[in-house]
């Protein structure tokens, strides 16, 4: 990609960002480390990656994606705003009721939702179980995203899945792993370890990439990588920093749940740059 296209990516990404601050300051509560954390990985995807539109939502040749950490709907929610699903000040609804945007995704409530989530370990059966069925549709020109967290890798619902998609060779699907290290409980090595986790997708039948999930070019890279690969799914093990952007949240398990307050909000907002301080859509 040339420098310019890379910088407007990245200033995306910021922008994504500095909704999610005050998407969570008004909610007074959430998630914020993750979906900070994953701000470059959905930009990539929503304007690079993935083939949709948001004026038709339910355009028979679009790609899917799915989002099985579903406690990081800020991120997702942020993206579609700013890819153009729905307007931005929505955005500040965040966990009211009767909002379209909850806490976890609902996906009859928003259009441009594929799937609902919540209980985590449950996406990437969501995700193969659509990109079989997109394979006897014989939609060969779609393919499934979708991202996970590193923590709920300790379901065991997640390798059940990840031996069926391998079995049934379902090269239309790429999971993008949030590898940020951390989970509610503390550090993920320390809850559950899952290293060497290369080797164990690998073991399972899966093409396997890894990137800095902060490297935009790179992970637009690793997904046309992925979509090249013929009869094996495809995993991105994404390196990320939680709460990226933000120093006194990265890599702080503590911030994993949790809204930031107003004087925080101004001391993200500040890092973040471009909104200096306004903590209102205009």
């Amino acid at each position: 990609m040339k420098d310019k296209t890379i910088r407007e990516l990245e200033d995306q990404a910021e922008k994504i960002r500095e909704s999610i601050i005050l998407m969570l300051e008004k909610a007074g509560s959430g998630h914020a480390a993750g979906p900070l954390g994953m701000a470059d990985i959905m930009t990539a995807l929503y304007f690079r990656v993935l083939r949709y539109d948001p004026k038709d939502p339910d355009w028979p040749e679009r790609d899917i994606f799915f989002m099985s950490n579903g406690h990081c709907a800020p991120v997702q929610y942020a993206t579609m705003a700013h890819a153009g699903y729905f307007p931005k000040k929505e955005l500040l609804t965040l966990r009211e009721y009767g909002s379209r945007l909850q806490g976890h995704p609902e996906r009859t409530t928003l259009p441009g939702l594929e799937n609902t989530s919540g209980p985590l370990g449950s996406g990437l059966s969501q995700g193969a179980g659509m990109a079989l069925a997109l394979k006897l549709d014989s939609s060969n020109n779609r393919h499934i995203y979708l991202t996970m967290s590193d923590g709920e890798l300790d379901e065991g619902n997640i390798w059940e899945a990840a031996l069926f998609a391998s079995k049934y060779q379902l090269n239309n699907l790429t999971a993008i792993i949030d590898r940020n290290n951390i989970q509610i409980d503390g550090p993920t090595e320390k809850v559950m370890p899952l290293e060497d986790l290369r080797d164990k997708w690998e073991s399972f039948g899966w093409h396997v990439q890894e990137v800095d999930g902060h490297n935009i070019e790179a992970i637009v890279d690793a997904c046309a990588m992925a979509r090249a690969v013929s009869e094996k799914p495809s995993v991105i093990i994404a390196h990320t920093i939680p709460g990226k952007g933000v120093h006194f949240m990265e890599g702080d398990f503590h911030w994993h749940s949790g809204a930031p307050d107003h004087k925080h909000t101004l001391e993200a907002l500040h890092e973040l740059r471009s909104l200096k301080g306004k903590v209102i859509y205009d």
